[in-house]
């Protein structure tokens, strides 16, 4: 080829010079090939955080299943424009029923009862208006029919300022429940013999102010105590003496249906409540008759134990009159034991003997 033909002859000889693609083809690619490299290296950094940030989501959500399942708690979610439920699966086992299946809510509160179904729907629409959320204790029956106590704690979720879902946790809590039962039986009811106990007997005629619990309309208390138990004590020691009181408490208790409340109040000491429907009448026929079922012999430990009973009476609607229920107490021990007495009246009544009583030990010296 002539130096004529020649593109760099041409072009030197215009003034201007043709650039020569040819030669940075090669740079240009390297370039790209560069870039590339960087993009997977970043893409497989990104891709390993990813993969990391899975295991992690999945060792935590592993835990939350295993704190979930021992802990007897559950996640639950209601949408309100269908009412479309989703429960984990201890939800499921709280309620007895296979996990994973269908669920429909008109179904679902049949597991509660009607009183507590209706609470549970009141304190829902009030929440959701509210656009607030609630923690609700419930009483359910699985289905298997196992009675559970729930609780419930819910949050409304709005979008736009509307509700739109309501969700929450569903907690078994039955053993806290029924220890709470325990304790609450264990204050409201004395455990030797298994009358109401003495905090009870104070709640119910004074009330418990700081419990919102208002006094209970009275008409009488009465005041009953053992005679000669101090000396059933002395001579044949506690463990008879409990027996004793045992035998008591199963006796006035057949006597109970008469009044509001029957109550241990103290070592041998008992006393009855009686509420405005009982006449004057009934509550004279109740001490009497408890005068009467413990003249009997109380049989303990191959002991034949007379103790006999003493009874004092107020006709009140004032819890105060107490003192004066236990000052007709102490006249009818005064009287010669075995007598009931009531406050504001000089005569005391002592009831006809019943069967007599075994003398085949006779504890002596007053209570």
């Amino acid at each position: 080829m002539s130096l004529s033909n020649s593109p760099s002859y041409h072009a030197v000889r215009s003034g201007k010079r043709t650039p020569d693609h040819s030669l940075a083809r090669p740079s240009l690619l390297a370039s790209l090939i560069d870039r590339a490299r960087g993009w997977k290296v970043e893409f497989n950094r990104k891709n390993a955080l990813i993969q990391q940030q899975k295991a992690e989501l999945a060792r935590s959500r592993k835990i939350f299943d295993r704190a979930s399942e021992a802990a007897r708690i559950g996640v639950w979610e209601c949408e309100l424009s269908d009412c479309s439920l989703r429960w984990t699966d201890v939800v499921y086992d709280i309620f007895e029923l296979p996990r994973g299946s269908a669920l429909d809510r008109s179904a679902t509160l049949q597991f509660y009862p009607e009183a507590s179904r209706a609470r549970l729907e009141d304190i829902r629409s009030r929440a959701i208006a509210e656009k607030t959320g609630f923690t609700h204790d419930a009483l359910i029956t699985t289905a298997n029919g196992n009675k559970r106590w729930i609780r419930i704690t819910a949050s409304v979720e709005c979008e736009d300022g509307e509700p739109v879902r309501i969700f929450g946790m569903k907690q078994d809590i039955t053993a806290e429940k029924t220890a709470v039962l325990r304790l609450r039986h264990l204050a409201d009811f004395d455990s030797l013999t298994g009358l109401a106990s003495r905090s009870r007997f104070q709640t119910h005629v004074a009330g418990d102010p700081d419990g919102g619990m208002a006094a209970a309309p009275l008409s009488a208390i009465v005041l009953i105590d053992l005679d000669r138990f101090k000396a059933v004590n002395d001579e044949f020691g506690h463990v008879v003496g409990d027996e004793c009181l045992q035998e008591t408490g199963r006796r006035l208790a057949l006597l109970e249906p008469r009044a509001d409340l029957l109550a241990r109040i103290g070592g041998d000491e008992f006393a009855a409540v009686f509420g405005p429907a009982a006449s004057r009448e009934t509550v004279g026929r109740f001490g009497e008759s408890v005068v009467r079922i413990m003249r009997r012999p109380i049989q303990a430990s191959g002991h034949s134990i007379g103790l006999g009973a003493s009874v004092g009476i107020v006709f009140s609607s004032d819890a105060a009159d107490y003192a004066r229920a236990d000052a007709a107490l102490y006249r009818a021990k005064a009287a010669g034991r075995g007598t009931v007495c009531v406050f504001g009246e000089e005569e005391t009544s002592r009831p006809a003997p019943g069967p007599v009583a075994s003398k085949a030990a006779k504890p002596g010296g007053p209570a």
